[in-house]
């Protein structure tokens, strides 16, 4: 497991401990659950509830006899418990309790990152606000296109987290299902509404039909969609990975007192923590690709996911966690220089009023075609000399024949990216 990253919120629900803690309430569930329909006495529940208890040395020692975790834990608590044991695990299969306990984990840890979600998208939402009107060029291809807000980007992030929010949503609700149906999930051992009344008290559903297992294309949902957050957060990493290139310096990663770039070059400023989330997205998908493989398994069960699912669920929501507090902070404190988004924005001469002038022409009754051409050339022209763009404009004599040198001044407007930024801001949802 990728300990190092965690926090220990999200570290404690993968935690030996909280398995064993989990496993416990998902028994004591299932006991409460047969009680109530008379199948155990209930006095035995009560004292069941009172003497439970587990020591992980004591379920480690017993499983490197028995080569099995569940019995090892059973027999762990039956010492604990004493005579009224007996009563614990009637009918089920290891498999109720383990998918049973992994259920509770997945939505444990999933109230977390819809937590951290929120959070960054909140941030998002105030740097877009911020930025509203800061002008910068938008690229196509990594070239320079037209004039854009720099608070469009974070707008465009704040819309995407929150579609990501939906689908972690409706994937916790997908994967809220425990199972308490015995070998082979037939019941034939177990009432089932002890899966009924057990899954009630832990908050679950019980899952309609199981094999020995609950079906793993529920799990391989929620993996999925955290690849896709995770997917968001490298997009916006490359980002400011682009932005904070040497040529380029319209924003970058905030850099503390003492921070050094290169055990070489005392210069560096290097966008590290971006570079890391775009890393740790790989893993990310990684794991979705094992969930998915782990669908497909021999008949009613085998257990070729367990040894995945063991590294993959710790792993991912784990590393998720980290991801969005990591780059919650780089983009809540990052270093925005907007007359460097001038500069740059005025590197090409004004070719990047191409459009405006075209539009212009066109409006004229020059066809399409023509004034593309004309437009064109006169661009090229400015490109390979590195001229001004207006001043060639405004010595074509194909361009004045419609145009007047206030009409073609008029095409460079560098605030035309920026008048409809409000109306964007009201259908993403972002407001004061």
């Amino acid at each position: 497991m990728i300990k190092r990253y965690a926090r220990p919120e999200m570290a404690a629900i993968w935690s030996d401990e909280h398995k064993y803690e989990t496993w416990l309430r998902v028994e004591i569930a299932v006991c409460e659950a047969q009680a109530e329909l008379g199948a155990i006495p209930a006095a035995a529940v009560e004292a069941i509830k009172a003497r439970a208890g587990f020591s992980i040395a004591r379920i480690e020692q017993i499983e490197a006899e028995v080569k099995h975790d569940v019995i090892a834990f059973l027999t762990a608590l039956s010492e604990k418990v004493g005579d009224e044991a007996r009563h614990i695990h009637l009918g089920m299969t290891s498999s109720d309790l383990l998918d049973t306990a992994l259920a509770l984990n997945i939505q444990e840890a999933g109230a977390l990152l819809l937590e951290g979600m929120r959070e960054f998208r909140a941030i998002l939402a105030r740097q877009a606000l911020k930025h509203r009107d800061t002008v910068c060029i938008g690229r196509s291809h990594g070239i320079h296109a037209e004039p854009s807000s720099f608070g469009l980007k974070f707008a465009l992030w704040y819309d995407e987290m929150g579609r990501n929010l939906e689908r972690l949503e409706s994937a916790l609700e997908a994967a809220g299902v425990g199972m308490i149906s015995g070998a082979i999930g037939t019941f034939a051992y177990i009432d089932p509404r002890v899966e009924v009344s057990a899954c009630a008290r832990l908050g679950l559903r019980p899952a309609p039909v199981t094999t020995q297992i609950i079906q793993r294309d529920i799990h391989a949902q929620f993996q999925s969609v955290l690849a896709l957050c995770g997917a968001t957060l490298e997009k916006i990493a490359v980002e400011i990975r682009h932005l904070q290139r040497t040529e380029v310096l319209e924003a970058e990663e905030p850099f503390s007192a003492g921070q050094k770039g290169s055990s070489a070059m005392p210069h560096k400023r290097n966008p590290i923590g971006s570079e890391n989330i775009a890393g740790l997205a790989r893993l990310l998908r990684t794991n979705a690709l094992a969930a998915l493989e782990n669908i497909a398994l021999w008949h009613e069960r085998d257990i070729s996911h367990s040894s995945v699912e063991r590294i993959i669920f710790p792993d991912s929501c784990i590393l998720l966690d980290y991801m969005l507090h990591r780059l919650a902070r780089i983009v809540e404190g990052l270093v925005v220089y907007p007359e460097r988004m001038i500069r740059n924005l005025r590197l090409t001469g004004g070719l990047i009023f191409s459009q405006p002038v075209l539009l212009a022409l066109t409006g004229k009754g020059m066809s399409r075609e023509y004034a593309y051409r004309i437009v064109q050339e006169d661009a090229m022209r400015c490109y390979h000399e590195d001229g001004d763009f207006r001043e060639i404009l405004l010595g074509d004599a194909r361009v004045l024949e419609l145009l007047t040198a206030a009409e073609v001044e008029s095409c460079f407007n560098e605030q035309v990216g920026l008048k409809h930024v409000d109306e964007i801001f009201r259908r993403v949802g972002i407001s004061e």
